[in-house]
């Protein structure tokens, strides 16, 4: 009987619950024997751990998932679980967010958050310790919640980039869901992210940086010629602006850099000037780009100023640095 828990400790990472030591043979008297003893310590009604200490994450997420079993790490618990203790950006206190099947009632013990959800069993990978959902459940969660477009960005790049996940998988976690927040603009990200464009971000620069702040309209995706074809996502042709939107959501390969390297010394040859903008400029950002590139515009010619949008007037996607700086018409 004490090697059969003594496993089970060294699997659980010090912790356990009252079903599995009544299952490993002991009786309730037992349970309280170790207690007093302080060979178990108590976390949550029926739920203890080998040692009087501070708890680590690991146990916390051990604790929170045999407090409300069956249950398994959910949303950024399931994240952090998957990148394992090297990780040193998390606080040890951050709450455990927690997954139970949605037809259940049960009480979310303290420090976790509770989340219901449909089909739990076959989201959950059972077999890791603790159990969690899969990353790609986890990854939808966190991006459909998320509060703005560009965090929504990060969250599928940090997962993408860490090589546990890729933007197929995420995008057929995110077909089988019914109802997701941000679902049109999130498949086109993960698109984007699968086919190598960046056909979301060139649309986000129209509708969030160009159209709403009343710069001129520009040419998009046409073929300048020097010693070839060259397609330009977007130029302002009569100020020899080129804007060139970069959709690698992670450091991409030598070649690709290259080749970007390439067409701006092309345009520079054509008398161009080029700027390159990503998520953070165009999603993140926009109302602290559209006046930087107003100002390039303005450098090379163009009269005009950049409008504020309903969203400047709001003071929103704006850099702390720029909000106090007078830069619209």
């Amino acid at each position: 009987m004490g090697t059969t828990i003594d496993a089970l400790l060294a699997d659980q990472s010090g912790v356990v619950g009252r079903r599995q030591l009544l299952a490993a043979g002991h009786r309730d008297h037992d349970i309280r024997r170790r207690v007093r003893r302080r060979e178990l310590a108590v976390v949550y009604p029926g739920v203890y751990v080998n040692h009087t200490g501070p708890l680590t994450w690991q146990q916390r997420g051990w604790a929170a998932v045999l407090a409300t079993w069956p249950a398994a790490l959910c949303h950024d618990s399931a994240v952090r679980a998957a990148d394992g203790p090297g990780r040193r950006d998390r606080r040890a206190d951050d709450p455990i967010h927690v997954a139970v099947d949605r037809q259940r009632s049960c009480v979310a013990p303290r420090g976790v958050v509770l989340h219901r959800i449909s089909g739990l069993a076959a989201k959950t990978l059972w077999h890791l310790g603790p159990p969690r959902v899969r990353i790609e459940e986890a990854i939808v969660d966190l991006a459909a919640g998320a509060d703005n477009d560009f965090e929504a960005v990060a969250v599928v790049a940090n997962a993408v980039q860490s090589r546990r996940t890729t933007a197929h998988r995420i995008f057929r976690a995110l077909q089988a869901r019914p109802r997701v927040s941000r679902r049109p603009f999130l498949e086109g990200v993960l698109r984007d992210v699968a086919a190598g464009t960046c056909s979301v971000l060139e649309h986000a620069y129209l509708t969030r940086i160009e159209r709403p702040h009343g710069l001129p309209r520009a040419r998009r995706q046409w073929a300048a010629t020097s010693d070839g074809p060259i397609y330009r996502d977007v130029e302002y042709e009569p100020f020899g602006l080129v804007v060139e939107l970069d959709g690698r959501l992670f450091h991409d390969t030598a070649t690709a850099r290259d080749r970007d390297l390439d067409r701006d010394l092309d345009a520079a040859i054509d008398r161009r000037h080029t700027v390159r903008l990503g998520w953070g400029q165009v999603v993140g950002r926009p109302c602290a780009t559209a006046p930087r590139i107003a100002r390039l515009l303005n450098a090379r010619g163009w009269a005009g100023q950049a409008l504020a949008c309903p969203e400047c007037e709001r003071g929103g996607s704006q850099s702390p640095d720029d909000r106090d700086q007078p830069r619209f018409a």
